[in-house]
């Protein structure tokens, strides 16, 4: 089991920034490729950037972030961040941690509670 607690949302302004972090507990927090997703009001949750597992894992964006938004993680601390800069009204959201692997028995995928972002135009 896995469990991640989300921290840094808030309410804030068109173009202001933000840092999100994710703190894992209860396994090799390493070995998991780590997600950020949001649901926007009254659409389904979506990837918003993702990190591969190890300490030099690739990143990939959905192309609404790219530029504005970076995932980084430190497996010393067993977190993973998303910096947003240049926040848009459209990023508004409930942002949720991800962790998934893959094992002999089939996919483990664990799921934070969320953190609200509002920005404001």
């Amino acid at each position: 089991q896995v469990q991640l607690v989300e921290s840094g949302g808030g309410s804030v302004q068109f173009g202001e920034s933000l840092r999100l972090s994710c703190v894992a507990s209860g396994s090799v927090f390493s070995i998991y490729t780590m997600g950020w997703y949001r649901r926007a009001p009254g659409k389904q949750r979506e990837l918003v950037a993702r990190i591969l597992s190890g300490s030099g894992g690739g990143t990939n964006y959905a192309d609404s972030v790219k530029g504005r938004f970076t995932i980084s993680r430190d497996n010393a601390k067993n977190t993973v961040y998303l910096q947003m800069n240049s926040l848009k009204p459209e990023d508004t959201g409930v942002y949720y941690c991800n962790a998934e692997r893959t094992t002999g028995w089939g996919p483990q995928v664990y799921w934070g509670q969320g953190t609200q972002v509002i920005v404001s135009s």
